[in-house]
Formats: C-alpha cells, sequence, structure tokens
C-alpha cells in the first residue's frame, strides 16, 4: 500500500532482504518505518526461480515469494511501503529528506538498502532467459547444475570464484574471456589452470544464449577470426561485475572506488551520522540474501539506538514526529 504519511522516525530506501528486514526490526521497535521501496521492488530475488540456501525453507522457496512473505511480514508490525523509486535525497543532516518525484518524505535517520546490480551481457536472450539457466550467483544456483556442463562468462577473480565453485556440480565448466589472457591474481589463475574440470574459449565473447524455456547452449565469437562456435551448456554464468545502486548518494556520503557505501565495521554507521546503510549495497563480498538480511536487522538496531540517543521516544505519537 502507499502510505498517508510523509515523515517517520526511520526512512528505508530499497527493499530486498536488507530493507525489508530493516523494516520488520523497526517497525517493531515502534519506529513506523516508511520503506520507499523502488518501482521494481524485492531486489534480485525477484529474478530468481527456486531459493533453496534461505533458512527455514527445507524444500525452497520462489525467490519472488520470499520476498512477498517479507514484506507481508514487515507490514504486519506496521511499515508503509512507497512504491516507488527514489529521485533525489539532501543528506545534510538529521532529519533527512528523500524525494519520489514531487513527493517528500523525511525521517529523523535513514537507512539505505538499494542493492547491487548484476552487469550483464545486454543480450535479448540472456534476458529472456535469467533463472531458467542464466544466473548471475554460483552459491545460488550451482546445486542445480549437477553433471552439466555450463560456461562462465568473465575473466576476473570473480569468473575465477564461480568457475572452481561450479566444478564441485558441473562435468565441466568452460570459462568465455575474450582476452587472451586472464585478469584474475595470479592464486586464482593457478587454481584455475591446475582444475582437470576447467577449459577456457580465449578472445570469445557470447552473440547468443541458445534456447527457449531453458539454456541448451551458447553461439560464441572469435574476436581474432571472427569465427563462430556453438557451445553445448545447460547453464551460463555471467561474472563481469556487479553495479551498486548508489548514483543517488554520490557526493553526500562516502562511497569507495567502486561507489558501495563505505560503513564503520562492524556497525552499519555510515559517514553522515543518522544514516546507516545495509545489503549489497555495501557488501561486494558475499551478496547472498542471508547476509543482508542479517545487515539490515543490524541496521535497524543501529538506527534505534542513534535515535534514542538523540532523544527519540519509541513510544511517541505521530504528533511529534515532525
Amino acid at each position: 500500500m502507499a502510505t498517508s504519511r510523509t515523515t517517520a522516525p526511520v526512512l528505508i530506501v530499497g527493499s530486498g532482504p536488507a530493507g525489508l528486514t530493516a523494516a520488520l526490526y523497526a517497525a517493531r521497535a515502534n519506529l513506523h518505518p516508511i520503506v520507499i521501496e523502488g518501482a521494481e521492488a524485492g531486489g534480485q530475488l525477484m529474478l530468481t526461480t527456486e531459493v533453496e540456501n534461505y533458512p527455514g525453507f527445507p524444500t525452497g522457496i520462489l525467490g519472488p515469494e520470499l520476498m512477498g512473505k517479507m514484506r507481508e511480514q514487515a507490514e504486519r508490525f506496521g511499515a508503509e511501503f512507497v512504491t516507488a523509486n527514489a529521485t533525489k535525497v539532501d543528506l545534510s543532516g538529521s532529519p533527512f529528506h528523500v524525494w519520489v518525484d514531487d513527493e517528500q518524505y523525511t525521517g529523523k535517520s535513514l537507512i539505505i538498502s538499494t542493492g547491487a546490480k548484476a552487469k550483464m551481457l545486454g543480450l535479448d536472450s540472456e534476458r529472456k532467459l535469467l533463472g531458467r539457466g542464466v544466473s548471475t550467483c554460483a552459491t545460488c544456483d550451482g546445486f542445480f547444475f549437477r553433471s552439466k556442463d555450463l560456461a562462465v562468462v568473465g575473466g576476473g577473480d570473480s569468473a575465477l570464484e564461480e568457475a572452481i565453485f561450479l566444478t564441485r556440480f558441473a562435468t565441466k565448466v568452460t570459462i568465455v574471456h575474450r582476452r587472451d589472457r586472464l585478469r584474475a591474481s595470479k592464486v586464482m589463475q593457478d587454481r584455475a589452470y591446475a582444475n582437470p574440470k576447467i577449459d577456457f574459449a580465449w578472445n570469445s565473447v557470447v552473440e547468443e544464449v541458445m534456447g527457449d524455456d531453458a539454456v541448451r547452449g551458447v553461439r560464441l565469437r572469435n574476436l581474432k577470426d571472427d569465427s563462430e562456435s556453438t557451445l553445448d551448456v545447460a547453464g551460463v554464468f555471467v561474472a563481469i561485475g556487479h553495479l551498486p545502486n548508489t548514483e543517488l548518494f554520490e557526493g553526500q556520503i562516502g562511497l569507495d572506488e567502486a561507489g558501495y557505501i563505505l560503513v564503520n565495521h562492524p556497525s552499519t554507521a555510515t559517514s553522515v551520522d543518522g544514516v546507516f546503510a545495509a545489503g549489497d549495497a555495501v557488501d561486494h563480498i558475499y551478496r547472498q540474501a542471508v547476509t543482508a538480511a542479517g545487515t539490515g536487522c543490524a541496521a535497524a538496531i543501529d538506527a534505534e539506538r542513534w535515535l534514542e540517543a538523540h532523544g527519540h521516544d519509541s513510544g511517541a505519537t505521530t504528533d511529534n514526529w515532525d
């Protein structure tokens, strides 16, 4: 539902496991959070079919269903949602301001959980088969490809980590790389070269992911001689990097060189007093739903303690929020 309020003790920008867990904890602490969840709410799990590694679901659960349950749980305790994208922020000091077009929302504290998005190849066929054999997370989906041949696209540490992990399940993993040498660290290269299940398609790019309802192969183009070939695989793992969704906060909050929000570990406090951050907008290492949820919990607790230290009464009525 859309909220009728525009002011709250806690504003949350972004949804997904981090934002929804933060909303749940903040709502149970009587902080009446407003969640600006985005026009495409729910984060990357909305693009995932079966989730089998989230605790509490022994037979697995669909990604969108898991996000729906988390949202419903937060809503039950009083979190209110704005299903639209934040378009502007003012983090110059508490209270903080977030705009959705011309509508302004104000929070004494702010939690950022805008996530990250995987860089994709930009192919129509890739988009069509996302979640049907095309994946951006070996840890999430590798189990589904036991005794299958797979392709990993990329040449950095992440690509090699994904490929090595996938050899636990796959019969063979082919690393498709557009150059004739890897960009990964030497230790990762040594591990990949030593793994008998890993092959390489050098100087090659994916022109098409083949298949109707599921991946059955990829069409490759060699950049040296422009020749084309077909690689029969049951899955394609795209590992060419991630982009944090933090453009909205540039120049107002501390970011690292890759655009991830800097926090004062082990807390979720950012460079702006009263602003906290959680999930994949911070974490470029684990990028799992369960770790995102954990930092969402931490951000809500950090915000609650910050508000208390700054004189906020969690039992206050809405008349005192302004």
